[in-house]
């Protein structure tokens, strides 16, 4: 299993978490999606690493914008 903090710009709510797990958490291969609405960090579990630009587009469609990754 893969692990990979993104952070997110622009969520403020609870609605911005559920928007956020929600277009992240129906991407191929994703098994969670945790979202710290205080930092902006969104841990991802996936069976094999995603590609960025499918994240950034998730994060996108749901309205904000992803700034950088950090993989563990």
């Amino acid at each position: 299993m893969v692990q990979d903090i993104y952070e997110v710009k622009g969520m403020t709510c609870d609605h911005c978490v559920k928007a956020v797990s929600s277009e992240v958490g129906a991407l191929d291969g994703v098994t969670g999606v945790e979202v710290d609405l205080e930092t902006g960090r969104v841990t991802v579990s996936s069976g094999d690493r995603l590609a960025y630009d499918a994240v950034a587009e998730a994060v996108d469609e749901a309205g904000y914008d992803l700034i950088g990754r950090s993989e563990q």
